[in-house]
């Protein structure tokens, strides 16, 4: 992957990653452009709470997707509910699988509300005892309808209790689903593995520099971790995704 690739994929994540449910008020149509230019939906508050939501069975069957079947199959499934993630499967292996909606986004994110987003990932059991409390816990306020600041608030005010840890180390995800939907001009994407550390610099992993594969999530999110990605060249079944 050359640097201009580099930077772009990372930009991309920056806008549409994890990413990851996101109320209408007859002010603002949820479908509005931003502009002309981008063509990029502005969502600037929250659709109505049933637009994020998906029927069980689709829900599982998605976020199995998110890693291969050897992997998925046996994982602990969550699907997203009125009052948050609850557990649908459980499973053997440590690993935990479930969609993310758009407001696992970065808080600056245009598309933080966008209802149509749905990131499949699947957490090893480092991950699933860390880096799954940041979504247990942005999801829970979000669909109990807390707005985009407040939530930021609620999220600093979170780590300073010190209620959501640190990574653990090993901590990494599976994002592999051909049928993930990153935002509006992300669309599929990649795709990719993550590793989630505490906050590093690019070069400590070589991350964003010519040749090199692994590439920084530059996004700013208040929770205590860089991702660092590794794109890969076979969506979870197996078949060839695109490549940088």
């Amino acid at each position: 992957m050359n640097t201009k690739n580099a930077v772009a994929y990372a930009a991309a994540v920056a806008q549409g990653v994890m990413l990851c449910a996101l109320s209408t008020s007859s002010e603002a149509d949820p479908t509005a452009q931003t502009s002309a230019a981008s063509g990029a939906a502005k969502y600037e508050r929250m659709a109505p709470l049933d637009q994020y939501l998906m029927k069980s069975d689709a829900e599982i069957a998605l976020a199995r997707t998110a890693a291969p079947e050897s992997i998925s199959a046996k994982a602990t499934v969550l699907v997203l509910k009125p009052t948050g993630y609850e557990t649908a499967v459980k499973g053997t292996n440590g690993f935990t699988c479930l969609v993310e909606r758009g407001f696992m986004s970065p808080f600056a994110s245009d598309e933080f509300w966008n209802p149509k987003m749905r990131a499949p990932v699947c957490y090893n059991p480092a991950a699933s005892e860390s880096i799954l409390e940041y979504t247990l816990y942005r999801s829970k306020l979000a669909v109990a309808g807390h707005t985009k600041p407040r939530l930021l608030e609620d999220v600093r005010a979170a780590l300073k209790r010190n209620e959501l840890p640190a990574p653990k180390p090993g901590a990494m995800s599976y994002m592999m689903s051909k049928s993930q939907n990153l935002g509006d001009d992300t669309g599929h994407w990649h795709s990719h593995l993550m590793f989630h550390v505490p906050k590093a610099d690019a070069a400590t992993w070589g991350a964003n520099l010519p040749g090199s594969p692994v590439v920084l999530d530059t996004r700013d999110t208040p929770e205590p971790e860089a991702i660092f990605m590794v794109p890969l060249a076979r969506w979870s079944d197996g078949t060839a995704a695109p490549q940088m």
